[in-house]
């Protein structure tokens, strides 16, 4: 055990409080205090000692720095989050998915791989956040879908996705969110799908600009309604909320059954996603608590097919970092998932959404990617997945 001690003015008297600051081998850091008299003369020079004692004997987690290997082209107004559609006849031909949230002219927008736009649709009302899900019933066949948020317009906008991944609107009227909330708390934000792997229903779970402290998210039933378009039918409400700021990120893991939400100023969330779930309103973790600078943002899952993976987070600063935390918790404790492995960052300002595909999209993404909202440019990073495995320590799994 290392001691460092020095003193800080207690604010009165001629005493002076000392801290020692005592560092155990485990990297733990340990305050204790002694009050005893000092003259004024000696506190400045204990103090200007004080402060880079204490910054030693703190180890940051390092940070490791990235670039991203494809840069899209920007959006009109506003860009916001990111959704991968994985093409899997074609994976090098798989899209990434964009929200543009301007407040009455907002779009959304399909880049390929290449970051060049494939598609725009227009004349949306402040569309938030988008994810994608496959294999959704509808007209007798499964096809893909990708959802996103209209904030302006309190509701869900349903799109199909082609075998090309052209992207067409079949939402249905009923698609409106939180029946019977004041206005203020109606509006959604961060939405994530949920594929039941007993019999292939999906939900949206959604989150909203503001709400209550318990039911802040709402989880919907998507259906196809019998006339060529898809409702939205509630099925609960649940999940904790600080009660400052809002929520916006959600993440969903289908295999294992876990929905992600990142609470801004507390932490990431963690309950079962099936309504239906014996523990279904149990919170089964908070994590990633003190580790953000800003605001906590964007989440995305690392996916592999042995239960391991990673959840990776966002502190939206103006250099973004991106936590990684282990998918499968510790031995015997899945939902103990503890501080974050890994740091990186590459240069996205003040991140809002993004997404992690472990899917192999082909030879310039053969473990998958991380996309990530850069707002200074109004476009989203595209990072290879070796890249963030590979440099610097420790190393992660990846999909190979």
């Amino acid at each position: 055990m290392q001691e460092i001690t020095a003193g800080i003015h207690s604010g009165g008297g001629g005493k002076i409080t000392t801290p020692t600051i005592s560092q155990t081998r485990e990297g733990k850091t340990l305050l204790q205090e002694t009050t005893r008299p000092m003259k004024k003369t000696a506190l400045i020079s204990r103090l200007l000692i004080l402060l880079p004692l204490i910054a030693a004997s703190v180890v940051a987690q390092p940070v490791v720095d990235l670039k991203p290997v494809v840069i899209t082209e920007a959006v009109e107004h506003d860009a916001d989050d990111p959704a991968v559609w994985v093409n899997r006849a074609h994976p090098a031909e798989s899209l990434i998915i964009g929200t543009d949230k301007g407040r009455d002219t907002g779009a959304l927008y399909v880049f390929g791989l290449d970051g060049k736009i494939r598609q725009k649709i227009s004349g949306l009302g402040r569309p938030n956040n988008v994810d994608v899900e496959y294999g959704f019933q509808f007209d007798n066949q499964r096809i893909d879908i990708a959802v996103l948020t209209e904030t302006n317009a309190r509701r869900l906008r349903i799109f199909r996705i082609s075998s090309a991944g052209q992207l067409t609107d079949i939402s249905a009227d009923r698609t409106a969110l939180f029946a019977g909330e004041p206005q203020n708390q109606t509006m959604p934000m961060g939405i994530a799908l949920y594929k039941r792997p007993k019999d292939g229903a999906v939900y949206a779970i959604v989150s909203r600009l503001s709400g209550p402290k318990e039911g802040y998210l709402g989880q919907y039933l998507l259906r196809d309604n019998g006339s060529g378009k898809v409702e939205a039918v509630e099925i609960r409400r649940f999940g904790r909320f600080n009660g400052a700021d809002s929520i916006e990120a959600v993440a969903i893991d289908d295999a294992l059954g876990y929905v992600y939400y990142a609470d801004e100023p507390t932490g990431i969330r963690k309950y079962h996603a099936d309504p239906d779930h014996p523990s279904a309103g149990e919170e089964l973790a908070v994590f990633g608590g003190g580790e953000n600078a800003a605001d906590r943002e964007g989440l995305g899952l690392y996916i592999l097919a042995d239960g391991t993976g990673y959840v990776v987070g966002t502190d939206q600063l103006g250099n973004s970092k991106y936590l990684i935390y282990p998918r499968e918790g510790l031995p015997g404790k899945p939902h103990a998932h503890g501080k974050a492995i890994k740091v990186i960052q590459g240069g996205a300002s003040h991140t809002d959404g993004i997404e992690v595909e472990s899917t192999p999209l082909g030879p310039r993404f053969p473990n998958g990617i991380l996309v990530a909202m850069n707002s200074s440019g109004r476009n989203f990073f595209i990072y290879d997945w070796r890249a963030i495995a590979e440099t610097g320590n420790p190393k992660l799994q990846t999909n190979r």
